[in-house]
Order: structure tokens, then sequence, then C-alpha cells
């Protein structure tokens, strides 16, 4: 089975910095590959923040996760700290793929490179529906 190599930085368009947790180690002296998903969302969800296109509380439209996969090459530890590389891969009218490479403190291949699928969904009835339009043009720098 061929394998493919793992993604370097600049194969990726925004960065956010996520601290590992003492919690995140399982017993192998790893981080636990649960916690993977949650730097990947993490990631994803603070960008929005920080672009002012997701208001958790108040936005009347949400992404909802339909598809996920993660493929890991190598470990990390708590303490390291995990730059999480964000791109997207398919832009469509009420959903977007993100794909997310982490990068072990300053290493410049990634560790894990995973994805998920976001559909736009109104919050009351949650009904696709196509992305705001100030949400598309921040998801396209990402491209």
């Amino acid at each position: 089975m061929s394998r493919e190599k793992p993604a370097n930085r600049a194969d990726y368009r925004q960065f956010v910095a996520l601290t590992t947790r003492w919690a995140d180690n399982d017993v192998y002296g790893h981080i636990n590959n649960v916690a993977y998903y949650g730097f990947i969302d993490t990631a994803v969800n603070q960008l929005l923040i920080e672009a002012g296109v997701l208001d958790v509380e108040a936005s009347t439209q949400i992404g909802v996760v339909v598809e996920s996969g993660c493929r890991y090459h190598a470990s990390a530890h708590y303490p390291d700290t995990i730059h999480a590389g964000v791109r997207v891969g398919h832009l469509g009218n009420s959903s977007v793929r993100y794909e997310v490479g982490l990068f072990r403190n300053d290493e410049d291949q990634a560790i894990a490179e995973g994805f998920f699928v976001h559909v736009f969904v109104g919050r009351e009835d949650r009904r696709p529906q196509a992305m705001s339009a100030a949400l598309k043009a921040f998801l396209q720098t990402l491209t």
C-alpha cells in the first residue's frame, strides 16, 4: 500500500496555534486520536469567529458537520503546540470542505491531516441554505 507524503506548512492558507493539554495524552504517552478532531474543529471555528462570519450565540445560519476524516503521520505529546493550517478544498453554495494540516511545534511536515464538511443551515429550522455573502467571501480566501 502506498501512502501519500505528509503536507507541508506551505500547503495551507491560514494557521491557528492550539495548546495541547495534559488530558490529551493517552495511556500510550501520545495525544489520543480523538483530540485531533477537536484541534481541527477548534481551528476552523476560531477562524470563522475571528473573521466575524460566525457568532455562536446569534448567527441565524450555522454549519453542521456531515462528514469528517483524519489521516495520522506522526505523534504529538503534551506539552507540544499544534499549529493547525486550514484551507478550503471545495466551496459549494451551501457547503464547504475544510482541509486541516496539524503541525507539531515548528515542524514543517504535518503530523496529521484531516477534513470535514460543513453544510450551512438555518439555526431555527436546520434546513440547508445558501451561505451568506460574507461567509462565502471569507472562505474564498482559504482556497
